[in-house]
């Protein structure tokens, strides 16, 4: 029988994402069949390692956020010899890092949100882009820390006293329009889903995990030339970067002026969520993937990059 590790939990500000990701990945695991060591990965790196021992066959990567899904844990695992699931150091560190997984994006021709990295304290003396934009943390995934400041809101001197990520912000335009994903593994592109956040004005961290936060809307009701492009770019993104497994890639679509209208890429996540509420596992769905098949070929797509 397989063994099989998840790591989960992690001390990210996603930790409680992670925490829901990896409860139903090991229910998954364990009715598929595998013998399932779910690992509650703390602060103590030496009590993470020292609980990967006796060596599993396989480590399924549930933790999401800074040192879960930036290359930290993937480099551990790589140094132990242990095959795990998702995308190895490269590919993760460089997809957590938005200023350089956009300049990799923009070097393959993707497109991507006009922008740039400011001092926090820049952004408190002055608006650094017009109105619209997006001020939002180098290093985050969930839309933690994102906001969107508007003309009129004078909100920057309370988005950089409450800001904890760091001396520096990444800086976009707004794009207007709606919010789209596109989920892949490896080579195949599953569907594209349209986001609709219920509370919020943008898809943020409390619209993303809440119960009733966002509508899911899958296949995506957009021009069919648009559908197409989105699919085509999020594989060309996880290519782009050497993601393997799963990723997600998240975009924004300008119908504004009419369509086919305009595709911004925003970001890839090389961690997606597998919590009830999440994108992936719904469109592996859409796919007539089930959710313990989609663990499993995770699972079986494992591979250690040392």
């Amino acid at each position: 029988m397989t063994r099989v590790a998840v790591l989960y939990g992690g001390i990210s500000a996603e930790r409680a994402v992670s925490l829901a990701s990896g409860e139903q990945v090991v229910a998954a695991l364990r009715e598929s069949g595998y013998d399932v060591r779910p690992i509650d990965a703390g602060p103590d790196l030496g009590a993470v390692i020292a609980a990967l021992s006796p060596k599993p066959d396989v480590v399924f990567n549930a933790l999401h956020g800074r040192f879960g899904e930036d290359g930290a844990i993937q480099g551990v695992l790589d140094w132990l010899g242990i095959p795990y699931t998702h995308s190895g150091v490269r590919a993760s560190a460089i997809a957590m890092d938005k200023q350089a997984a956009k300049a990799l994006f923009a070097a393959a021709g993707l497109p991507v949100a006009p922008g740039r990295i400011v001092c926090v304290k820049e952004l408190e003396a002055g608006d650094p882009l017009p109105f619209p934009y997006v001020v939002k943390p180098i290093n985050e995934g969930s839309s933690v820390g994102v906001e969107v400041v508007r003309g009129g809101d004078n909100r920057r001197a309370v988005i950089v006293g409450n800001w904890t990520f760091g001396p520096n912000a990444l800086v976009e335009e707004y794009i207007p329009g709606r919010e789209l994903t596109v989920g892949v593994l490896d080579d195949r592109a599953l569907a594209v889903t349209e986001i609709r956040a219920v509370a919020g004005a943008f898809y943020d961290y409390e619209s993303k995990y809440a119960d009733g936060g966002s509508r899911h809307i899958v296949p995506a009701d957009i021009h069919p030339d648009a559908y197409a492009q989105a699919m085509e770019i999020a594989v060309a993104a996880h290519r782009a970067l050497g993601c393997r497994g799963a990723s997600r890639c998240d975009f924004r679509y300008d119908d504004t002026q009419g369509e086919p209208g305009r595709l911004v890429l925003l970001e890839i996540n090389t961690q997606p969520g597998m919590t009830p509420t999440s994108l992936l596992p719904e469109q592996a769905a859409w796919c007539r993937i089930s959710f313990p098949q989609l663990c499993t070929w995770m699972v079986e797509n494992a591979a250690c990059r040392a």
